[in-house]
This record gives C-alpha cells, sequence and structure tokens, in this order.
C-alpha cells in the first residue's frame, strides 16, 4: 500500500483487539444514550405533538453532538498519534525502524495512519446514530456528510501536528504538552478571528470566514447549519466551508511533508555501548585503544591477572564522571525531578509556549473583559476556563508521562529492585511533577488573583478559586501518577489519564449544555441524568481500578461526576460557596483514595506481586 509495511500490519492487527471494538461499540453507544437522555428530558417536560416539534429536537440534539465530536476527534487524534511514536522512541524500537529500508514516506505516513485506524473505526461507528437521528427530522442528509467529512479532516489534522511533533522531540513529555498547546493554539487563532466578526482582514475576506477556514470547531458549527451561505469573494468556491477543506487540507499535507523530510535529521541512531577514542581525553582513549589491540590479539598469548586489573582501572578512569561528583539527597528520585534534566533541556521550549500563550490570554482579557455595559463574563470565561483546563492537562501529562518514561525505558524495573521506599518514589515524582510544572502553577494563580486585582471577582471568590484550582491540580498530578503505576502499557497509561480528566471537566460539563438546552427543570432531568452519571461513573471505576481496586476508588467514580455537575449548577445560581465545598471535598477524597493504596499497597500497583501473593 502507499503508506507501507507499517500500517498495512497495523490493518491486519488492529481489528483482532478488543479494543478495536470496544472503541468503536462505546462511541456509538455513547451518542446513543445522549441522544435517549435528550429525549427523554423532553418527554418528560413536554408533549411531542407533531413533526415539527419531533424536527425541531433532532436539529437541537444534532446542534449538541456535533460540536462534541470534532473536538474529541482532534484532541484525541492529535494525542493518540503523538502518544504512539513516543512510546516507540522510549522503547527505543524506533531506532530499528530507521535501520530498515523503509522510506521516510512509508515510515511517517505509517505511523500516522496506523495510530488512527481505531479512531476512524469509532467515528464510523456513530454516523449510524445520526442517520437515526435524521428520522425524527430536522437533520438532511447532506448536514450528516458535512459533518463527517469536517470530522475526517479534523482527525487528519490533529494526527498529522502531533505526529510531526513526536518525530521532532525526543522526550514524552516535551511531545505531549507541545502537541495539546499545539491544538490550543490552533483553535484559539480560530476563535480570534471569530471575535473580529463582520470585518475584513486578508484579501477581502472577513475574520467570520476566516474563523471557519481555520478552526474545525469554527467548520463544525457551520457544516451543522441546514444550510450554507454563499460567500461572494470566495469565487468558485463559494461556501466557507470549502475553504477550510482547502485551508487544512494543504495544512495537512504541509506537515507530513515536514515530517518526511525532517525525520531521519532529527532521529539520529545512536549505538550507546559504542565510545569513540576520539571524543575523550587523550590518556583514556589511548587506554582504550590498547584495549582494544589487546583484545583483538588475545588468540596470541595468554592474558595475566595483572593485565585484567589494569584493564579494569582502565575502564574505572574512563567511566569515571570528570569534574566533582554532585552530592545525591536521601530521595534520589526527587534529586533527579529538581536538579538534573530528566526530561531534556528543550523542555524550555514548552515553558516558553504556555508563557506567551498565557499572555496572549491576558492581553485577550484585558481588551474583552469590559465593556461599556458592564463585565463581559461570557469572554472572561471563554478565554479564562480553557486555559486553566489547559493547565490542569499540562500537570496531568507530566504526572502521567513521568511514569510512563520510566517504564518503556526500563529504568522503573531498576528503581523497584532498591531500597527506595514507596514514599520517596511516590512523593518524588509529585512534587517533580508540580516542579517542573512551576510555570504553569504560578501564573494560573496569579490569573486568579488578577481577576480580585480588576475587581472581577471579590476577595472571598478568589481564596474559593485559588484553593479550589490547586486541589485539582493535586488531583490530576495523582491521577497521572495512579495510571502511569497501573497501566504497563505507555498509551493506554496516556489515555486513561487525559481521558479522565475531559471526562470529568467538559463531559459534565456537556451534560449539563443538553439539559438546559431542552428543558429548564431539573426535577424532570434527574433520571436521565443520573443513568448518565451511573453509566459514566462505572467507566471511570473500570478505568482507574483494573488492577488495584477498593472501595475507595468505587465511591470516587461515582462521587467525582456527581460533584461536578452539582458545582456548576451551584456556579449557575450564584451559590460559590457550595461550589468551593463540593469540589474541594469530592477531589480531595479521590486524590486520597488513589494516594492511600500507591503507597500501602506499592508492590501491587507496580506489579511486582499480585493480591493472592500478599
Amino acid at each position: 500500500m502507499f503508506a507501507g509495511p507499517i500500517f498495512t500490519r497495523e490493518l491486519a492487527i488492529c481489528p483482532r483487539r478488543k479494543q478495536f471494538f470496544i472503541a468503536r461499540t462505546a462511541y456509538g453507544a455513547i451518542l446513543l444514550l445522549l441522544l435517549c437522555t435528550a429525549w427523554l428530558v423532553v418527554t418528560g417536560t413536554q408533549y411531542i405533538r407533531d413533526v415539527g416539534d419531533s424536527a425541531r429536537f433532532g436539529a437541537a440534539w444534532f446542534q449538541i453532538a456535533a460540536p462534541l465530536q470534532v473536538i474529541l476527534a482532534i484532541f484525541t487524534s492529535a494525542l493518540v498519534a503523538a502518544a504512539s511514536i513516543c512510546q516507540e522512541k522510549d522503547k527505543r524500537t524506533f531506532d530499528l525502524l530507521l535501520v530498515t529500508d523503509l522510506r521516510n514516506t512509508e515510515l511517517v505516513l505509517g505511523k500516522l495512519l496506523s495510530s488512527l485506524v481505531t479512531l476512524f473505526a469509532a467515528f464510523v461507528g456513530g454516523i449510524p446514530v445520526y442517520f437515526f437521528a435524521g428520522l425524527l427530522g430536522g437533520i438532511s442528509y447532506g448536514q450528516i456528510l458535512r459533518v463527517t467529512l469536517v470530522t475526517v479532516v479534523a482527525l487528519l489534522g490533529g494526527g498529522s501536528l502531533g505526529a510531526l511533533i513526536a518525530f521532532w522531540r525526543e522526550k514524552t513529555v516535551q511531545a505531549i504538552t507541545l502537541t495539546a498547546m499545539g491544538v490550543v493554539f490552533w483553535l484559539g487563532f480560530g476563535e480570534l478571528a471569530a471575535w473580529i466578526g463582520r470585518s475584513e482582514i486578508l484579501w477581502g475576506l472577513t475574520g467570520q470566514t476566516l474563523a471557519v477556514a481555520i478552526s474545525p470547531w469554527r467548520a463544525m458549527l457551520e457544516a451543522a447549519k441546514p444550510l450554507l451561505v454563499e460567500t461572494p469573494s470566495l469565487g468558485v468556491l463559494r461556501y466557507d466551508l470549502s475553504l477550510f477543506f482547502v485551508v487544512n487540507g494543504a495544512a495537512v499535507i504541509l506537515m507530513n511533508a515536514i515530517a518526511i523530510a525532517g525525520v531521519r535529521h532529527w532521529n539520529v541512531v545512536r549505538d550507546p555501548h559504542r565510545i569513540i577514542p576520539e571524543e575523550l581525553p587523550d590518556e583514556q582513549g589511548e587506554d582504550l585503544k590498547e584495549d582494544s589491540a589487546s583484545t583483538s590479539g588475545a588468540g596470541k598469548g595468554t592474558t595475566t591477572e595483572a593485565d585484567r586489573e589494569q584493564r579494569r582501572s582502565r575502564l574505572a578512569r574512563l567511566h569515571a564522571a570528570p569534574g566533582r561528583a554532585r552530592e545525591v539527597w536521601d530521595n534520589p528520585v526527587l534529586w533527579r525531578e529538581l536538579c538534573t534534566w530528566a526530561y531534556g533541556r528543550k523542555i524550555l521550549i514548552v515553558r516558553l509556549v504556555y508563557i506567551l500563550l498565557f499572555c496572549l490570554a491576558a492581553v485577550g482579557l484585558h481588551f474583552v473583559g469590559e465593556t461599556p455595559d458592564g463585565l463581559n463574563s461570557a469572554a472572561i470565561a471563554a478565554i479564562s476556563i480553557p486555559l486553566l483546563m489547559l493547565s490542569l492537562v499540562l500537570v496531568n501529562t507530566q504526572a502521567v508521562t513521568s511514569l510512563t518514561t520510566e517504564r518503556d525505558g526500563r529504568t522503573l524495573d531498576t528503581l523497584l529492585v532498591t531500597d527506595i521506599s514507596p514514599r520517596e518514589f511516590i512523593f518524588g515524582k509529585l512534587l517533580g511533577t508540580f516542579y517542573n510544572t512551576k510555570e504553569v502553577l504560578v501564573l494560573s494563580t496569579l490569573l486568579c488573583i488578577w481577576f480580585w486585582w480588576r475587581r472581577w471577582l471579590t476577595l472571598e471568590d478568589t481564596v474559593y478559586l485559588v484553593v479550589g484550582l490547586w486541589v485539582l491540580f493535586g488531583f490530576v498530578a495523582m491521577l497521572g501518577v495512579h495510571a502511569g503505576l497501573n497501566y504497563v502499557n505507555s498509551r493506554h497509561a496516556i489515555a486513561t489519564s487525559l481521558g479522565t480528566v475531559f471526562f470529568l471537566f467538559v463531559g459534565v460539563a456537556v451534560c449539563m449544555r443538553v439539559m438546559l438546552a431542552f428543558s429548564g427543570s431539573f426535577q424532570a432531568q434527574l433520571h436521565p441524568f443520573l443513568a448518565f452519571m451511573i453509566g459514566g461513573g462505572a467507566g471511570l471505576y473500570m478505568a482507574l481500578g483494573v488492577r488495584n481496586p477498593s472501595n475507595a476508588i468505587a465511591l470516587a467514580s461515582f462521587a467525582c461526576p456527581l460533584a461536578t455537575f452539582y458545582a456548576l449548577t451551584s456556579l449557575f445560581l450564584g451559590q460559590t460557596h457550595l461550589v468551593f465545598v463540593t469540589i474541594v471535598a469530592a477531589y480531595s477524597f479521590a486524590t486520597a483514595a488513589m494516594l492511600i493504596p500507591a503507597l500501602d499497597e506499592f508492590d501491587v500497583a507496580t506489579g511486582r506481586t499480585s493480591l493472592d501473593e500478599t
């Protein structure tokens, strides 16, 4: 095939995995559950008298499900593609691919498409649900086709971005965090253009047209409309959506072309066992040459004990660290996280990108936060909430990759046979996570304090916000460590960790959006919503309690979604003290539910023993 043997092998093996069928079934079931929940809400609060009511319901559901699908598509494809390539690099199997006769095109496109096979199958499995919803009316086949095409382009765009960054960067944490921020930049530019509106920006194109051309989110909102409006300035393209396919298609081609051209320049195969004498000091180089000569001439004579002792002495000098040795702390895990470049020196790029993104958000808040009519709460939320969500994702990514990198590099096994205690290991990783993301933590806290300084928040609400945010930082950090310990496969660990964060904060918000879209009565929504929360809690328990289940994790899995929903409800009602109490209580308990087993049952969590052996 055009993508080479990597993609061909994945097509042959992927349908044999149970995850392939689970993903395809799960996504269709989620869409169907969302449809049934919304239908129960509507029928519980009003009568469906004619086909017009049914059509309005179908159209309203479609306007919610389609944008949710494109957000899932772009984030999951980017992170899955990046994690797949990073796992190859951490396990050193990517070096084996580089020394084969695979062409760069086969290597890049093969890894990209093979990582997206399961995602493509999952989203294709949701298409029948859209056609089923179309039977209710209000949804045309043209809308379903446009939504599907936008989803495919978003999948390829997100995957290409994640693959490009993963091929470029060596360390997993760099690749994953830069990928997440790259997607935020991508969507953020679209929102910036949309904010400009109908004003002309470039080549006679308005901000709205450029927003649709750049952002898959804006393109999906346009594709979900019943009718497309022609734009005369586009000429033969006619529609804004056509410009999206051209621009994003060209971006996909460009990103893959850059990856194809640079994959072997960025990733040079190095033999860690080979030492070049010319790069060593003269004395050590001469020692190595003499040792090599004596080894090659071993058949000419017998090696004496003095020769072997001399060789050991030379090798000791050869491997001795130059200069003064650095003193390691009593907790070597924490020392490594704080005092070494464990994740590469180019991790500074990630920090600079986040600082740049924070500055852009601060400038946007300064200009749109206040209007002549008063405080612009919608604009403040639209800018600050994604930024704070990104902060949580970055902390979670740092935590989970700090474990997966150790496991894939085979250094975790070495640590487990030393006398490092569970407390030293777990708290070393947690404190290392906070230290390596200190810019994220500090800037997010300063943003909350800046809201109080601008008098956008009261002092009481600011304290609630800062304390609640730090509780969530602790939760996502412990969640990453928990997933990294319990999942042997790096991609599964990263997907579980980030997927849990997405479900708890974005998924619950989407559920509430469905409730508010179809009814204003929460009593009528109780039964369908509880069904959704119970299903989500069960899935969360299966993800978090896969190896080391406990009653505390089970309670946290069901309590956190309900607590998040209650907190959002209290926020809408202006009861910020209830939001604070709920978030702190629920997520502190969830953090403790993962932390205590990690300390007390460390051998089970790391796989050194099983529950039957304890």
